[in-house]
């Protein structure tokens, strides 16, 4: 089956709502598909919780929303791009709040601001502690306003049509029917999100398997900085559910099995408030010299909320109290949550430019699935939402101007080949694509967590490579087409697996610290040989790469404290 659009956005989050509502903005006659496995109002952009960042505030300033930026990112940030996002995130909060985000607010009713980890003023803007939902429910409300823009829920993608440079579609499987679908399209917005579930531990819902970043690699488009992964301070054991980063913007400390509030040590001016880094580095430090709790999870630290009171933790961290009840029997108006660092946020992606384009014509990528790169080697909490809003828009408008250009859809056999490369994973294989993912998983919890070191990475390369060689006899033992999750799954891992060695054999290849990428074995910053972007190009060998120069506009690297 073959389906025309003029734009087919992949990914029904933040970013790619925000893209359709951008791009049917600039022309109503513009036919607009959302591709995406699931609902948009079940997409992992609802887990968001902390608020969103935004300069709104006398005494608040661009260049210091920049400048935090910039340094949290351990200078591996472009500055145009941050200085471009900085300015352009106070309107997406307006025009939020005009569509009808409920955020939370002052009791002179302005918006409220919360502070965050990383930021030198209280520049959060937050929905108590259900931001991501309640944007996410605002943007889907607002679309369903715009008839040019049609869903495809359950949409699975499988790969991308690429000509002569130029993007003409993709493949994607109808998850219902399990029939495999041709977008043809002018214009493809790559919105699928990061890739968190390459590790064990991970606050990523389950369909965050970094389908669109490997789907893109595949096809030839380099991925940036995928060795940076971000490791937030506090995931609640054992789920890995978030516990935001807002319990400690709204005052939480952090405590050791002494019951010292151990930041002191680390990072003294900004304690708690130090960048995500430096917190959760502190924290696994304290575990590994036997200052952790202990539990029958393994060691953690004590998330202490309970001299807030109960009034205040009701009326800002409602969903953080429900969740430590629900999945840790613990009720932080009484008693601390017990966390410990979780693999949150992939700092790396889809190259594109500031402007969201990528190397190919007619292909972007936008929020957490692009590297524009505003986050460099460590993302500020709450830049990522706004990440979304900002490059969504701007994917939105950039890929309608495209589309408005162009005057054909291409005629291909794509289709065929795709069909016959999907059906050959239903063969007599003896691997589990299982087995290989919780083998995946083990690998890089162990070896590409918040220290690294040569022998670890190393032994995660070998480990990956065998993965691979035996992912080539997976079978799915699933052969029935509607809903086939044994299928998709297989499909899931397949992608992993070709990320899990772009991020190892970059990791290794970077010989220094910068943001949270910490080796042990070379602990220092090395500006010199590595202030530079990583790009990882796919071949059937394994990744390529090169690496590309960091633009600095106004600040120089200087010495990273807190």
């Amino acid at each position: 089956m073959r389906i025309r659009n003029d734009i087919v956005i992949v990914g029904a989050g933040l970013a790619g709502m925000r893209a359709a509502i951008a791009a049917s903005e600039v022309s109503r006659d513009l036919s607009i598909a959302i591709v995406a496995k699931t609902y948009p109002i079940r997409c992992h952009s609802v887990c968001a919780e902390g608020g969103t960042a935004a300069v709104m505030r006398e005494g608040d300033s661009f260049d210091l929303h920049a400048w935090d930026t910039v340094k949290g990112a351990d200078f591996l940030a472009d500055q145009d791009a941050v200085e471009f996002f900085v300015r352009e995130m106070p309107k997406e909060i307006l025009r939020l709040d005009n569509w009808g985000c409920p955020w939370s607010r002052t009791q002179d009713g302005k918006i409220a601001q919360r502070p965050f980890g990383g930021h030198s003023f209280d520049r959060t803007v937050f929905a108590a502690d259900r931001t991501g939902f309640h944007e996410v429910h605002t943007l889907y409300e607002r679309m369903l306003s715009y008839p040019n823009i049609v869903r495809f829920d359950e949409y699975f993608m499988t790969n991308l049509v690429i000509e002569d440079g130029e993007v003409k579609g993709l493949t994607a499987i109808e998850l219902k029917t399990g029939d495999i679908v041709l977008f043809e399209a002018k214009v493809v917005i790559i919105a699928t999100g990061g890739a968190g579930r390459l590790f064990g531990f991970t606050t990523y819902s389950h369909q965050v398997t970094g389908d669109g970043l490997a789907v893109a690699y595949r096809a030839g488009v380099p991925l940036k900085d995928m060795e940076f992964f971000q490791f937030h301070p506090t995931g609640l054991i054992p789920s890995g559910i978030l516990m935001t980063e807002a319990c400690r913007g709204e005052g939480g400390y952090l405590r050791n099995s002494k019951g010292e509030r151990f930041m002191e040590k680390y990072a003294p001016a900004k304690m708690e408030l130090a960048p995500r880094d430096v917190v959760a580095r502190s924290m696994w430090t304290e575990i590994l010299e036997g200052r952790g709790l202990e539990s029958p999870y393994g060691p953690y630290i004590a998330l202490d909320l309970t001299h807030l009171g109960e009034e205040r933790i009701n009326e800002r961290l409602p969903l953080i109290r429900d969740a430590a009840i629900k999945f840790a029997g613990v009720d932080p108006v009484e008693e601390p949550i017990p966390v410990r660092p979780v693999a949150h946020y992939t700092m790396g992606g889809i190259h594109t430019n500031m402007y969201c384009e990528t190397p190919v014509r007619g292909l972007y990528a936008a929020g957490e699935a692009a590297c524009v790169s505003i986050h460099g080697a460590n993302r500020l909490g709450s830049n990522s939402t706004a990440e979304c809003l900002v490059f969504g828009r701007v994917a939105g408008e950039r890929a309608a101007e495209y589309a408005l250009k162009k005057s054909y859809y291409p005629s291909t056999d794509f289709l065929k080949e795709e069909e016959k490369r999907i059906n050959s994973l239903f063969r007599e294989g003896e691997e589990s694509a299982y087995e290989i993912k919780a083998e995946l998983n083990r690998t890089m919890d162990e070896n590409l967590w918040i220290f690294r070191n040569e022998d670890g990475m190393a032994e995660a390369v070998k480990k990956i490579i065998e993965l691979k060689e035996r992912y080539k006899n997976v079978s799915v033992a699933d052969t029935s087409k509607k809903f086939n999750t044994d299928l998709t799954f297989a499909l899931e891992v397949g992608f992993m697996l070709d990320l899990a060695e772009v991020v190892a054999i970059g990791a290794l290849k970077r010989r220094e610290s910068r943001g949270a990428h910490y080796r042990t074995d070379y602990p220092k910053r090395d500006d010199e040989r590595w202030l530079k972007h990583t790009l990882a190009y796919y071949s059937k060998d394994g990744p390529i790469f090169e690496y590309l120069p960091v633009t600095i506009t106004k600040w120089q690297p200087v010495e990273r404290t807190y």
